[in-house]
C-alpha cells in the first residue's frame, strides 16, 4: 500500500461554529497491495477490516461514489475539491479506469468547480504508457519511497521478497523526464536510522516538485522506533524533559538546516513550509500541524465511509462510522462523533497542549499518534518532545533570517499544497 499524505485541514468560518464540509475525497479503488513492506501498519497492523472487503472497488460503488461526492460539493458550494486515488495499490485497476472515474466526478461536480484529481502509487507499476493516460486525465501523481538509495528501501518488498526499489525509481524518473506537470511528488517516512542529509540528497536525485516527510504512525501504547510508551501511571513526560529522547526531532532539524541553507529551492517540503507558515500567522494546511480542521473523508472498496487510515494504527475498527455511500450522505459523515472530534480543534486536546506556548503551530500533533488504549486519543502525542524541538529550531532559523536583514534563501511562500492528499502513513 502506498503512503499518503496527511489530509488537508479546512479554513473555519470566522465564528468557528458549525462542522467544515468534507473537501478532500479519499476513495479507495483497490484494496490490496503488489508489495508486502514489513513495516506496513494497515496490512500488519491491529485494524482487520481490510480482510473482509472487496480486493477492488466495483464500477457501481465508483458510480455512487462520484454521485455522492459531487452532491456534497453542491450542498455547500464548495469551489474545488481534492479527490485522491488510492489503496493498497491503485495503479492494480489501470491507468484507464483510474482517469475514468476522475472524469466521472469532474463531469458530475459541474464546469462551475475544480477537481483536483492525485493518485498515490508505490511506483512499481508506473510506465510511459500509464503516465501518459493519467496525465491525459489531469490526474498528477504521487510515488511514495523510503528514501532515493536501495538500501533505504530494503523493507519495501514484493510478496515473493524481492525488492521494490529499482522498479519504483524507474517509475519517477519516467515521470520527472516525461510527464513533470503531473508529478505531484514524493513520500517519505522519517527514518532516525537513516543518515538525514543523505536520505534528502538522495530523493533529489529523483527529481520531486515536493517533498511529504512523514513521521510513522504510533502512539502511547504502540510507541514508533526509538521512543518509549507512556509509564505505567499513564503520564508522559514533559517537552524536552529529563531523559526524553527526540530522534525524529533531531533528524527533521537536519533535513530542515540543509533545505534552509541551500541557496535556493531544490525542492518544496510541506512540513518545513507549513511550519514556516504558522509561524508567521498564516493559514495552515497538514493534520501534522496547526488547529484548523481536518476536511478529509475515506471511502473504502466497499462503498463504507470512514475516517482517515491512519487511525487504524491505533486499533481495529477506530476508522469505521458505520456509513456507507448507498444509504449515508456525506453530511451525514460530518455529525459522526469521531469526525466531530477530529474537527474540534484545542477543545479536544489535552490540557497540557492547551496551556502550551506552541499550540497554535503545533495544534496538538497528529491525532492518531495522541492515543493510549484505555484513554483515547486525548495524551499529548507521543511525539510531542520531537515537536517541539522542530518547531523551535525552525522559529530561531526564521528569527535569525529576519535579525540579519538578509532575504532567507527558502522564502515562505502561501501553504503549500500537499504533493498528493492521502490519508496514512505505514510505518
Amino acid at each position: 500500500m502506498p503512503r499518503g499524505a496527511e489530509p488537508a485541514r479546512g479554513a473555519r468560518s470566522a465564528e468557528g461554529s458549525g462542522p467544515v464540509p468534507f473537501a478532500q475525497f479519499i476513495v479507495k479503488v483497490h484494496g490490496r497491495c503488489n508489495l508486502a513492506c514489513r513495516y506496513c501498519y494497515l496490512y500488519a497492523g491491529p485494524d482487520r477490516t481490510w480482510r473482509t472487503r472487496p480486493a477492488a472497488a466495483s464500477p457501481g460503488t465508483l458510480d455512487r461514489a462520484a454521485d455522492r461526492i459531487a452532491e456534497h460539493a453542491r450542498a455547500h458550494a464548495l469551489p474545488e475539491v481534492a479527490l485522491v486515488l488510492h489503496g493498497g495499490e491503485p495503479l492494480l485497476v489501470g491507468a484507464a479506469r483510474l482517469g475514468a472515474f476522475a472524469d466521472a466526478v469532474r463531469d458530475r461536480a459541474g464546469p462551475s468547480r475544480t477537481v483536483h484529481a492525485t493518485v498515490q502509487t508505490n511506483g512499481t507499476l508506473l510506465t510511459e504508457r500509464a503516465i501518459t493516460t493519467l496525465a491525459r486525465h489531469s490526474v498528477r501523481i504521487g510515488v511514495s519511497l523510503d528514501g532515493g538509495l536501495p538500501a533505504h528501501n530494503a523493507l519495501r518488498t514484493d510478496h515473493a521478497g524481492r525488492p521494490s526499489f529499482a522498479a519504483a525509481a524507474r517509475g519517477a524518473r519516467l515521470l520527472a523526464a516525461h510527464r513533470p506537470e503531473a508529478y505531484a511528488g514524493v513520500l517519505t517516512v522519517v527514518d532516525p536510522r537513516t543518515d538525514p542529509v543523505e536520505l534528502y540528497e538522495s530523493l533529489l536525485e529523483l527529481g520531486p516538485p515536493a517533498l511529504d516527510l512523514l513521521l510513522p504512525h504510533g502512539n502511547w501504547s504502540a510507541p514508533p522506533p526509538g521512543l518509549p510508551a507512556a509509564g505505567p501511571g499513564g503520564g508522559d513526560p514533559a517537552p524536552g524533559g529529563p531523559g526524553r529522547p527526540t530522534p525524529y526531532g533531531d533528524w527533521l532539524t537536519a533535513v530542515f538546516d540543509r533545505w534552509w541553507r541551500a541557496g535556493r529551492r531544490e525542492t518544496r517540503v510541506r512540513l518545513f513550509e507549513e511550519c514556516l507558515a504558522l509561524l508567521l500567522g498564516l493559514p495552515g494546511a497538514t493534520e501534522s500541524l496547526g488547529l484548523d480542521p481536518v476536511n478529509a473523508v475515506v471511502v473504502e472498496t466497499d462503498g463504507a465511509i470512514e475516517q482517515v487510515d491512519s487511525l487504524k494504527s491505533a486499533y481495529d475498527t477506530a476508522a469505521a462510522t458505520g456509513l456507507d455511500i448507498r444509504n449515508h450522505s456525506f453530511d451525514d459523515a460530518l455529525r459522526h462523533p469521531g469526525i466531530v472530534a477530529r474537527q474540534a480543534g484545542a477543545a479536544a486536546l489535552a490540557a497540557a497542549c492547551r496551556a502550551c506556548p506552541l499550540l497554535t503551530v503545533c495544534g496538538g500533533g497528529h491525532y492518531a499518534h495522541r492515543y493510549r488504549a484505555g484513554h483515547g486519543f486525548t495524551q499529548r502525542s507521543v511525539y510531542c518532545a520531537d515537536l517541539d524541538k522542530l518547531i523551535r529550531h525552525v522559529a530561531a532559523r526564521l528569527s535569525e533570517a529576519a535579525a540579519s536583514a538578509v532575504p532567507v534563501s527558502s522564502p515562505v511562500p502561501a501553504p503549500v499544497p500537499a504533493p498528493v492528499s492521502a490519508p496514512g502513513v505505514l510505518r
